[in-house]
């Protein structure tokens, strides 16, 4: 994983989480935000993803390696020994909920973008069967077919998702099974997160994932302080589409006011 460090004197730190097939090098935008407004980034990529996707074509990691992974990540960011913010997007959301959920890791707020509590599209024609057969098809390869125009209208931000790494949404069914799980465990109504801030951002024309899923998950989740908002033109990808800048901004005052409710004066 990697550091960042605020350009001045840091009020926090932020530990980011990419989605499926995508790895850190596409939050350099959101990084910069971050560090120029006085933030710790730390960040890292997903087991199988990154650099280590070079040698593979498709995912069939271990869903227990995304779960070790955030918790270092959110220990790496604890041991600045200032207030710790997760943001999660689509399946990092996912992970880093289970995480935190699991571990009861006392975070200053949580930012989910987009979080795959459930999918619009899955991968794969034959996704439901083939998931419901023995381990004999554990190895078969499913197309999840996630493009960048699906995430994205902006296609100015495509430059910033695109370079010499392969973006490759092939999955065993492994894999698939393994994500089912991991969402259907989210959803228990006796796993809940710690009673921390939580802002949730959807994109109202999302084609990935069924934000009314989401929408009825952090209600369930009985917190005392959450915001939702749902970007009404938006696809799933919000911190690359044409309004992130006003999503940073709705950022970063998540981020202010949960620190001025724990007692820190911010400028």
């Amino acid at each position: 994983m990697w550091k960042w460090e605020a350009e001045r004197q840091p009020k926090a730190v932020v530990a980011i989480f990419h989605s499926a097939y995508e790895h850190h090098a596409w939050y350099a935008w959101l990084i910069e935000k971050l560090r120029s407004s006085g933030y710790h980034v730390v960040m890292g990529d997903l087991p199988g993803h990154g650099a280590l996707s070079r040698s593979g074509r498709y995912h069939d990691e271990d869903f227990s390696q995304y779960y070790l992974y955030a918790k270092q990540v959110i220990d790496v960011a604890h041991a600045y020994n200032l207030p710790v913010f997760v943001i999660g997007n689509g399946l990092g959301a996912t992970i880093a909920a289970r995480t935190i959920c699991r571990h009861k890791i006392e975070c200053a707020g949580i930012v989910f973008v987009s979080p795959w509590i459930h999918l619009k599209l899955e991968p794969g024609k034959m996704t439901k069967a083939l998931s419901s057969l023995s381990v004999i098809t554990a190895n078969v390869k499913l197309k999840h077919a996630i493009t960048l125009p699906l995430l994205t209208r902006n296609s100015e931000a495509y430059p910033e998702m695109k370079d010499e790494l392969p973006f490759s949404p092939i999955v065993t069914v492994k894999w698939y099974r393994d994500l089912q799980q991991a969402m259907k465990i989210l959803k228990d109504p006796d796993l809940k997160l710690p009673n921390i801030p939580v802002l949730m951002m959807t994109g109202g024309r999302d084609k990935v994932t069924d934000i009314a899923a989401s929408k009825q998950w952090l209600v369930s989740q009985n917190l005392s302080n959450f915001y939702y908002r749902e970007w009404s033109e938006s696809f799933s990808s919000l911190y690359f589409e044409m309004e992130r800048q006003e999503v940073f901004l709705l950022t970063q005052d998540f981020i202010n006011n949960s620190l001025r409710s724990i007692g820190y004066i911010i400028d």
